[in-house]
């Protein structure tokens, strides 16, 4: 297990997530282009291969200045955030609700 990552829990609308964070996830990266360059893992794990309005699978690797992810308070603050955001899109709300709403044929 890599010693760098840090493993937080979140829970977005009742649905339970994992949030894997390295912050800086290539040294050299950081030395060519002067800022560190994080990774962050969500996992769905209350519901696997759940969708989430930014993964279809449940799950999603992202990489992204660390910067970014610092300016929203941390890893659970951007994923947070980021949700938030992907979640006000109408084709994630009409999915969202097409999966609450029971077919009746």
């Amino acid at each position: 297990m890599n010693p760098n990552i840090q493993i937080h829990t979140l829970t977005w609308q009742g649905i339970a997530l994992e949030i894997r964070y390295i912050k800086s996830w290539s040294t050299t990266f950081e030395k060519i282009y002067g800022h560190a360059m994080a990774h962050l893992e969500i996992r769905a794990i209350s519901e696997a291969q759940r969708a989430l309005p930014i993964t279809e699978t449940g799950y999603r690797s992202h990489f992204i200045a660390a910067d970014e992810i610092e300016a929203l308070g941390g890893p659970i603050g951007y994923v947070q955030a980021w949700l938030d955001e992907a979640a006000n899109d109408p084709a994630w709300k009409n999915s969202d609700a097409a999966n609450g709403q029971m077919a009746l044929f």
